[in-house]
């Protein structure tokens, strides 16, 4: 997809005038028998490397109907996005319900006993360091405002904000570039610090409120 068809309807800051949150219930894990098949499903995609998890959140961010959909619909939803993107499922193929043609080979294969080692292990971004960070603890900086029309970690309540660096992670895969088919391209991954009043102009005294943030993210003050 490229990024003038790029229509995201999430948002890590949340967004407002999309109705009540149903918070349902959180006494169990599933709550519905497909769910479970859902989530097997998503994890050994995950690990066959046609794709990876930033990639994932894009087609789930860009669902049409993304916020009428349940957490694990929208799991389901962008799964089936991706298979038919990549030619391993066709349309025809979902309707029917099996396979019409010979499966495409995959690069890798995960085995259930696999399951536990993969689960364990996560998915770790960060990555050596190549270069010395931009910024450093302490250091005053602003936030960009809209970083990419592409996937963004980047709340959109944060953006063209000053802040201060709090933090440094060292360099980790850069997300909106690792979504967009562009490789991981790491980049130094800093948390910085907000005053609550240059996010909202009627926030609480000595409200702060901190983020992770990507040094692309991040301009000197």
């Amino acid at each position: 997809m490229s990024s003038d068809d790029y229509v995201t309807h999430a948002d890590l800051g949340g967004q407002l005038g999309r109705g009540p949150i149903n918070l349902g219930s959180e006494d169990k894990t599933w709550h519905a028998a497909w769910e479970p098949r859902v989530f097997a499903l998503q994890l050994s995609m995950g690990a066959a490397g046609v794709w990876n998890l930033d990639m994932t959140r894009a087609a789930r961010e860009t669902l049409p109907d993304y916020d009428q959909r349940s957490y694990y619909e929208i799991w389901f939803g962008a799964l089936l996005k991706q298979l038919e993107e990549r030619g391993l499922v066709s349309a025809e193929e979902l309707a029917a319900g099996r396979s019409l043609q010979p499966p495409l080979e995959l690069p890798r294969v995960m085995h259930a006993r696999d399951v536990p080692t993969v689960q364990a292990r996560g998915a770790p971004t960060k990555r050596i360091a190549a270069r010395e960070p931009r910024f450093a603890i302490g250091q005053q900086v602003r936030t960009i405002i809209g970083p990419t029309s592409h996937h963004t970690r980047l709340p959109r309540y944060a953006q063209g904000k000053p802040a201060v660096v709090e933090r440094m992670h060292g360099m980790h895969v850069f997300a909106d570039a690792n979504a967009s088919g562009q490789g991981e391209q790491p980049e130094w991954l800093y948390t910085v610090m907000f005053r609550g009043i240059a996010l909202w102009p009627d926030a609480e005294p000595g409200l702060t409120v901190s983020i992770d943030a990507w040094e692309p993210y991040l301009e000197a003050a």
